[in-house]
């Protein structure tokens, strides 16, 4: 493992430090003193991972795991019962969703490749887009962002100084204009510059839900018109703060909207974090990304062996 990869192993573990902290210490309480699993050490260990956000179904699968290991095995310590939680609570979120995303600096499948990002205001999309753009710039592709959030009042002014941040030109035409214009320049604008990929920001609240996903509809009519597969990737952000609620969001947008992958932010100011698993399963959707602090190195690829072990304290 390089220097790079020990650094965001590190950043991960870090970020995931609440609920790697109230997670184990609540399961070290129930295994305290005890060599066997009953009934009433399944049920505390249901209501610690349902606290925890891994969801309802996750922790069921999980709980019954164990169970079926218990009736084949003796535990002589509350080591080795300790041990044997942490060893099945890892299989199970392990094997309950997709492999993480490749690499920033893969080929990509088409160019220019046109990402649009969607999501509730507040949730961290316009900061996840520049920390992608970011991502990408420093993997040696051509980035172009376009603010096509012209709803919020500053949403450009707050792009702007993240696209100056990471280094990569943005295409806007400032609050209140044609979020669809905008997305049409900025394509126009990738194919002339040979662009590898190009960011889009949109906006997170309109006057109502209907004429949100009208005018998401719209740019991706009007992106096809440059590019007919645009848009390539549609990415929903979330924020990893709100648990349950943030899998409530992601239902509703996938009502109206084709989403292909989920990036779940501020992961860093939560005791919930097993909300990433829950949302994978749940919705069967890929986390590609995750966001483990604010600074713009911050957003990292999605490698679920990876979580699992940082989430349980394994990956020493």
């Amino acid at each position: 493992m390089g220097f790079f990869d020990k650094f965001k192993l590190s950043r991960l573990t870090e970020g995931l430090g609440k609920t790697r902290d109230t997670l184990r210490e609540k399961l070290s309480v129930i295994t305290q003193g005890k060599t066997e699993i009953d009934e009433e050490f399944l049920e505390e260990l249901e209501t610690i991972l349902v606290a925890a956000d891994v969801g309802v179904e996750t922790t069921l699968d999980i709980v019954d795991a164990i169970t079926e290991r218990a009736k084949q095995e003796t535990y002589r310590s509350e080591a080795e019962l300790n041990n044997m939680l942490m060893e099945e609570i890892q299989h199970m979120l392990q094997e309950s969703g997709v492999d993480h995303p490749v690499d920033f600096d893969a080929t990509l499948p088409a160019k220019p490749y046109v990402i649009l990002i969607v999501g509730v205001n507040g949730a961290g999309k316009t900061t996840s887009v520049a920390k992608l753009a970011h991502n990408y710039d420093k993997a040696g592709k051509k980035v172009i962002i376009a603010a096509a959030d012209t709803f919020r009042a500053a949403a450009y002014e707050q792009l702007q100084i993240w696209a100056d941040r990471a280094g990569v030109p943005m295409i806007g035409q400032g609050h209140g204009s044609d979020p669809a214009s905008v997305v049409y320049d900025a394509v126009s604008a990738a194919v002339a510059r040979n662009a590898d990929v190009v960011l889009v920001d949109t906006a997170g609240r309109l006057h109502n839900k209907s004429h949100l996903m009208e005018e998401l509809a719209k740019i991706m009519r009007v992106a096809k018109k440059k590019i007919p597969e645009a848009p390539h990737e549609v990415l929903l952000v979330l924020d990893g703060t709100t648990g349950q609620n943030a899998v409530q969001q992601a239902r509703e947008f996938t009502k109206f909207v084709k989403v292909t992958g989920l990036v779940v932010t501020k992961l860093d100011g939560t005791s919930k974090g097993g909300i990433v698993l829950s949302i994978s399963r749940e919705l069967n959707l890929p986390v590609k990304y995750i966001g483990v602090g604010e600074k713009i190195d911050d957003l990292q690829l999605f490698d679920r062996a990876e979580f699992v072990g940082a989430l349980l304290g394994r990956n020493d």
